[in-house]
């Protein structure tokens, strides 16, 4: 704001101040102080209270463009209640904080679109209503201006959509009423249906009562409420803030801001008055006369769609795959609504665990971190190299108190991790809010066989995994070659680990943690996932199990993916660069590769040369997403010139491509019983992970009666050396060679 502060000086009542400012009021001494109007020499205009030279109080300000704000000023800021009016004709009224709407308030835009709600930074933030001039409404939560977490869209047509939200677009599990009574229950991606889902006809029995939330849950494990039960809550915010504004109490509501004022951009309506409401698809049925008119009242479909686009249905209960045939619809929608992982909250029974983990990690890194980068040293490594410290609850001359329960913790060779995140391209403080920011970890709601349990960052970003002591020792006494090969090879497809943890309890119970990158952290949605290793005795899925988040396996993968050549000799070359880090005498091992592809528009075709769903272009700084895959080299491709490529998905974005990272890829597959091929476009994302296992006694008494039952060469549990060929001899049929 220009003028924000008086100039001081031997000015009297009335004159004209040596900038050229003119004030006209009461002074205390030579300072503005009490009632008063100041007018700045671009012709700016404020009319009301002043304290020691600060508008202070009640007042009004003028702009020469014709914008206005009537009410609170604090220290020479707008700060408090008022009104503002844009020269568009918008008009905003609520709260303020240092220039900026802060808190509650009710904007009107210039094309008469309105907002009520909570505000942040001067944009919509926390929970609001949006109303476009169209008659379309948004209930829900906002961040940083857009539609981001749990909302329910209505629109004029009485169509509604209860969803996840990410940057104004459905993005997450959720469902939509239709006007005519139809209902789908599924997954969105950036606004489309992705993923499976299950569509129920008008007339069809609907799992619980589907009032708007009613039977949605927010990120937090809270119940959503209804439409009408957020006017009420609105309603009641506005009552609280007028209150506070009565007696007084503004400044508890407040959190000091450094902002700028002006009017919010309209948002933009581009979702159209209705849905589409997809009627079951004659050609994709498995009932060929299937018709909306006459398919009776209580069929419900099984779903499933690839960004936007309905590649399979039929009627629910017979098998498809995807959900078992047994279960009934309530259960079959509390499984869609709960997902794969829970933000974990207070009272869940990982709370404090997680509250341990991140004063642990916020302490560690903090103190790591300011010290200067240097090459680590033989004594770095190994498990004395360490910092150990203990957390009263109350705090120390050294640690924060906390509302956590006390602990010890103990952070294994910090320096050597702390060089590992900087060749990772980890910033420090990126690190540290991601995992011990002001939101939760997510925790993996079914753990694996090890018995490990796995947290995700609310980013994503980065996966924390609980080891047994054993593998603890085994990843220590590998850091060294891990550390060396992660040094010599930028492109490794080999875990990229951020920091090795233990925190001890005052009961003695200890618990270790190793952070890791998120391999599937994407802003694709992950279609298919594959644990792979190369061998085939159990490593199948039972169909009545198979849904959207299940992990398959090696006997799953029907498809063969064909890569660029250049991008496929260096995936094979890939074996020979990971000895040094994972061979350990052939004590460990070798555990496969764990791959998932992100499918873009299916093509089912016969003809190879048919036009691909994607495109790569020249690479050109600064074009792509940054990610959590950053590091390492770009991959060339011979279809480009040998050049770098980046990968651009039409209507999705552009992407860099790194070795096992936003790697296009054709899938093909032969249908059975026919010459027919089946093809696809994909992005595949490729990784080797678990490599924490040593071939030990007990691996070996496993493999020994096995092979009293099956082919000792069929067994996942081998000699590391045999592992290692068959592995390599797997993925040799899984990525062949081009024609």
């Amino acid at each position: 704001m220009a003028g924000a502060e008086a100039s001081t000086g031997s000015a009297q009542r009335g004159d004209t101040l040596p900038n050229g400012d003119v004030y006209v009021g009461n002074f205390d001494g030579l300072v503005p102080h009490g009632m008063g109007k100041y007018m700045w020499t671009d012709g700016s205009l404020y009319d009301g209270e002043w304290d020691k030279s600060k508008m202070t109080g009640r007042g009004i300000i003028q702009w020469p463009s014709g914008a206005s704000y009537e009410g609170d000023f604090r220290g020479g800021f707008i700060d408090g209640t008022g009104t503002f009016k844009g020269v568009d004709g918008s008009v905003y009224k609520g709260s303020w904080r240092m220039n900026k709407k802060q808190g509650m308030g009710t904007m009107v835009y210039s094309n008469s679109d309105s907002y009520e709600g909570l505000w942040n930074e001067g944009l919509p933030d926390g929970y609001g209503k949006y109303t476009w001039a169209a008659g379309n409404i948004y209930i829900g939560n906002w961040k940083s201006g857009s539609m981001n977490g749990r909302g329910v869209m209505q629109w004029i047509n009485g169509d509604t959509l209860d969803c996840n939200w990410l940057s104004g677009l459905a993005h997450g599990k959720g469902y939509c009423k239709y006007a005519s009574g139809a209902c789908y229950i599924g997954t969105w991606d950036r606004g489309v249906k992705d993923g499976h889902g299950i569509f129920y006809q008008p007339g069809s029995k609907i799992p619980c009562n589907l009032e708007v939330s009613e039977c949605a849950t927010n990120n937090d494990g809270t119940s959503a409420s209804s439409s009408s039960n957020e006017k009420v809550k609105v309603g009641l915010l506005f009552i609280l803030q007028n209150l506070c504004n009565k007696w007084g109490l503004r400044r508890f509501f407040h959190r000091p801001r450094r902002i700028s004022n002006g009017t919010t951009p309209i948002f933009v309506d581009d979702s159209g008055n209705h849905l589409p409401q997809d009627l079951p698809n004659k050609s994709l049925s498995s009932n060929e006369g299937l018709q909306n008119t006459d398919v009776h009242k209580d069929f419900v479909y099984e779903r499933e769609y690839i960004q936007g686009v309905l590649i399979s249905e039929q009627p629910k209960g017979k098998h498809s795959g995807m959900l078992d045939s047994g279960e009934t619809q309530e259960n079959t929608w509390q499984k869609q609504e709960r997902g794969p992982m829970e933000t974990i909250y207070k009272g869940h029974r990982s709370y404090f665990l997680m509250l341990n983990l991140q004063l642990g990690i916020r302490y560690t890194v903090g103190k790591i971190t300011p010290v200067p980068l240097r090459e680590v040293r033989s004594n770095d490594f190994g498990p004395r190299a360490r910092i150990i410290m203990y957390f009263p609850c109350e705090g120390s001359q050294y640690t924060p108190p906390h509302c956590s329960v006390n602990f010890f913790w103990k952070d294994y060779c910090p320096m050597v991790f702390r060089n590992l995140r900087e060749m990772f391209r980890i910033d420090s403080a990126d690190y540290m809010m991601s995992i011990c920011g002001g939101d939760s970890l997510k925790e993996l709601s079914s753990p694996g066989k090890s018995g490990s349990i796995f947290y995700l960052s609310q980013d994503e970003r980065f996966v924390i995994k609980t080891l047994r002591k054993s593998e603890l020792k085994i990843l220590l006494k590998m850091l060294p070659k891990y550390y060396n090969h992660v040094k010599a090879y930028d492109n490794t497809l080999i875990t990229k680990f951020f920091g090795v943890h233990r925190i001890t309890l005052k009961a003695g119970k200890k618990v270790r943690f190793v952070v890791m990158g998120n391999m599937f952290c994407t802003e694709l949605r992950i279609h298919r996932k594959y644990d792979l290793k190369g061998s085939t005795q159990g490593r199948s899925t039972k169909k009545q199990k198979i849904n959207e988040n299940t992990t398959l396996k090696d006997l799953d993968l029907a498809h063969a993916f064909h890569v660029d050549k250049s991008w496929r000799e260096a995936l094979f070359r890939a074996p020979n660069h990971l000895k040094a880090a994972t061979s350990h005498q052939n004590t460990l091992e070798s555990s496969g590769i764990t791959s998932a592809m992100d499918c873009s528009v299916p093509l089912h075709c016969e003809d190879a040369n048919s036009s691909k769903g994607f495109l790569l272009v020249a690479h050109e700084p600064g074009t792509t997403a940054g990610g959590s895959h950053i590091r390492g080299s770009m991959v060339r491709a011979s279809e480009g010139g040998y050049e770098e490529v980046d990968l651009v998905l039409p209507g999705t974005g552009r992407f860099r491509v790194q070795l096992g990272v936003n790697m296009p890829a054709r899938a093909r597959k032969l249908l059975e019983s026919t010459d027919a091929v089946e093809e696809y476009d994909v992005v595949l994302y490729l990784g080797i992970i678990d490599i924490l296992q040593e071939y030990n006694t007990s691996k070996r008494v496993e493999h020994a009666v096995k092979s009293l039952k099956f082919d000792p060469l069929s067994i996942s549990s081998v000699d590391p050396n045999l592992y290692s060929k068959r592995f390599v001899s797997f993925l040799e049929r899984v990525f062949p060679e081009q024609d």
